[in-house]
């Protein structure tokens, strides 16, 4: 089942004696799995916790079929089931998988195993798989997709007891991309700027998201599209604050002109958004926001701001100019004198 699903589930207290939560996205492994520390109530003494490319599951069976100490209840955290892989690495030992298909199909009542496993994938064809998922419960934690962003932001907004304007969707989309972490935290912190039942505005949205380095490289290049110069610098003192190195903003400027060149180029061949996304190999948000920003560059306009950023970045490794000067100078450039590429 998905995320939402077990998130649902386990809220409504249903948790059963084997829980499997796999995938590549670890924001929702930890919160699914602060979810059931919450819900069960259980106290340090009681939790355990097991790296299975270190220890044989026979040692998470044996632990699990301990009474719990002085509790109800006790909780299992068994990391890395290298054995639900479909190639294995090798092991110093081996895990006797009869143990626990038959735990699983005869749990007891007073332990909880939760098994993560960040993985991409698992292998849905093996016995302990099927059994897991026949008498326990399985949650996909993949990477949320750009078309589910939306949804998840309001879920979350949602359990805060706020609301979020259509307008403010794109700046927190536009601002912190797909890092979940830092969009609840950012929500999080709105959600006490607006109180119960408060809607976060646009402008609310702009004031109080904290600026990131790649975020604000994005700004950067809007900046340049504009030909607007102060806002430029007003970016380039927000990522000072952050500790940011000129020489690393120039890479991560260089990064952006470059996937607008590349965009163009393939545009030009006839590549359709999704060719381009499978062509590149970059997420499908990162092409969006090309498309959106490559039509106000031609080709000749592009290849020449990379040109820029390459003496740019080779005038402050060589020390010739002071960084900081030197990357207001390459702005400026940008900035007032785009139109003579």
């Amino acid at each position: 089942m998905s995320y939402f699903e077990a998130l649902k589930k386990i809220k409504a207290n249903q948790i059963p004696s084997v829980i499997l939560l796999y995938g590549t996205e670890a924001f929702f492994i930890q919160q699914l799995k602060e979810e059931i520390m919450k819900k069960l109530k259980i106290d340090e003494e009681n939790i355990s916790n097991y790296d299975l490319e270190e220890n044989p599951i026979e040692e998470v069976v044996a632990d699990a079929e301990t009474y719990p100490f002085f509790a109800e209840k006790k909780l299992i955290i068994a990391s890395n089931p290298v054995f639900l892989k479909t190639k294995q690495p090798k092991l110093p030992f081996e895990h006797h998988m009869e143990s626990l298909e038959a735990y699983i199909e005869n749990p007891v009542d007073y332990s909880i195993i939760v098994f993560i496993a960040p993985y991409e994938k698992v292998d849905s064809r093996k016995k302990t798989f099927k059994l897991m998922k026949k008498n326990g419960l399985i949650a996909q934690c993949q990477e949320v997709k750009e078309y589910e962003l939306d949804k998840w932001i309001k879920n979350l907004a949602d359990s805060l007891g706020i609301r979020i304007a259509p307008e403010a969707y794109e700046i927190f989309i536009t601002e912190l991309q797909l890092n979940l972490q830092l969009i609840r935290n950012e929500l999080m912190k709105m959600a006490m700027y607006v109180g119960e039942d408060g809607i976060i505005t646009k402008e609310v949205a702009e004031d109080l998201i904290a600026k990131t380095a790649n975020s604000s490289a994005l700004r950067l290049v809007d900046a340049v599209v504009e030909k607007d110069f102060h806002k430029a610098i007003v970016i380039l003192k927000d990522l000072e604050k952050l500790n940011e190195e000129p020489i690393a903003l120039i890479a991560l400027l260089a990064f952006q002109f470059r996937t607008l060149l590349q965009v163009k180029l393939l545009k030009a061949k006839g590549y359709s958004q999704a060719q381009v996304q499978k062509q590149l190999a970059m997420h499908p948000y990162v092409i969006k926001i090309a498309y959106q920003r490559e039509k106000s560059f031609t080709k000749v306009q592009l290849e020449a701001i990379i040109l820029k950023l390459a003496d740019a970045d080779a005038t402050m490794k060589q020390g010739t100019m002071e960084k900081a000067l030197a990357f207001e100078l390459l702005l400026y450039e940008l900035t007032q004198k785009i139109e003579r590429y």
